[in-house]
């Protein structure tokens, strides 16, 4: 399969060649949450066309950034997940993650959000640099989503599902009935529209951490 070439030996040039074609980066976002079957991504991209999905994963496979494994019991099927060289992308996803979250603005019609994007905008609007020594865990729940956000010793894992111990704060956004979008989430946090269990001291924790460095 021909990839695009921009003729230029420059490795902005080369990685655009490998992920910049329509929807790539965004198969590797949600790669980067965790590993996802083909109908997993199929649902969570809505709007790709099937033969465009087919064609991007064969691409990346060939560029050596995804790979195929088998499922684990008790699952079944072919997993999609990343290769080593795959990994190495996520600090330029987060870096292009931080500076897009500044520019979202109001959601346009159509727009959906899933729980990969969620994920995603946490990680890398993270402000590392606040967190220094913390260690505390969130969960946060909204119809048809559950995060979780654990920072220990500085460091954070975010991701969908229960945090993996008893989470410090457990924040639920009961104002939807879509999954939430991270500035609905932040806008409700801040106007005290959640339901808080737990160590509530910890929700201004979380929007000093969350919150984007230019907001």
């Amino acid at each position: 399969m021909k990839r695009r070439e921009f003729g230029q030996y420059c490795g902005l040039a080369r990685a655009l060649e490998l992920v910049g074609e329509r929807w790539a980066l965004l198969i590797v976002r949600d790669l980067t949450v965790r590993p996802r079957r083909y109908t997993d991504l199929l649902d969570g991209l809505p709007g790709i066309p099937t033969n465009v999905l087919s064609t991007r994963l064969k691409e990346l496979e060939q560029a050596g950034i995804v790979e195929r494994q088998i499922a684990p019991a008790p699952q079944r099927g072919v997993l999609y997940t990343l290769t080593a060289a795959g990994h190495e992308l996520e600090p330029a996803i987060l870096a292009l993650g931080r500076w897009g979250a500044t520019q979202l603005g109001e959601p346009r019609p159509g727009e959906i959000v899933t729980p990969e994007s969620v994920t995603m905008t946490l990680r890398a609007v993270f402000n590392e640099e606040a967190a220094a020594g913390l260690t505390a865990s969130w969960e946060i729940r909204a119809p048809g989503m559950v995060l979780h956000a654990v920072v220990t010793d500085g460091k954070l894992d975010a991701g969908p599902g229960p945090a993996p111990d008893d989470a410090d704060l457990v924040i639920t956004v009961p104002l939807t009935d879509e999954l939430p979008s991270y500035q609905t989430l932040m806008q409700a946090i801040k106007c005290g529209l959640v339901e808080l269990a737990g160590r509530r001291k910890l929700l201004d924790t979380f929007t000093r951490l969350f919150s984007p460095r230019s907001a």
